[in-house]
């Protein structure tokens, strides 16, 4: 019973952790790779769950084995693909106020930014709305540069498919 119940939580780890990369893997737009993932991932999965429901044994520790293995699975197949999946992310960060140094900071810093000139609910003070490309791993040191000259600023974080040209940190 023991052995059966550690197969099954370590096979559903394997599982869920190939079903975790394959939705990124689709997102990201690889379609044919993220097929080849599901079908192993779900091969994986028939067989345990196959071994798992022709037991004699009615025992709750096996339905534990395969929810614990489920719950470890999700979080290493996310930990995997932060790892494993480069990307980019688009930051627009619309600032509390003009503010040249901000710029000069995240310039300074390495980063590309674009910047216009927008207008807030309030019509009299004028703001900035910046663009700025950047490499996943870059996210926290960005999102520190910002706050230490604008602890307002506005931060809006998306995941970018598809990047031509232009200057990535």
């Amino acid at each position: 019973m023991l052995f059966l119940c550690l197969k099954i939580f370590f096979v559903r780890i394997l599982d869920v952790s190939l079903g975790t990369l394959r939705t990124v893997i689709t997102v990201k737009g690889k379609s044919f790779v993220a097929s080849l993932v599901g079908f192993v991932e779900v091969s994986i999965w028939f067989l345990v769950v196959k071994e798992a429901i022709n037991t004699s044994s009615n025992s709750l520790w096996i339905m534990f084995s395969y929810a614990g293995g489920f719950a470890v699975g999700t979080y290493i197949g996310s930990q995997l693909s932060n790892w494993l999946i480069k990307g980019t992310l688009s930051l627009q960060v619309v600032t509390s106020s003009k503010n040249e140094e901000l710029l000069n900071k995240i310039r300074e810093n390495g980063y590309a930014v674009s910047a216009i000139n927008i207008e807030g609910k309030d019509k009299d003070t004028e703001r900035y709305m910046l663009f700025i490309e950047i490499n996943k791993k870059s996210l926290s040191h960005l999102q520190k540069l910002i706050q230490q000259v604008d602890k307002k600023a506005f931060i809006v974080v998306n995941e970018t498919k598809y990047v031509q040209n232009g200057f990535i940190k």
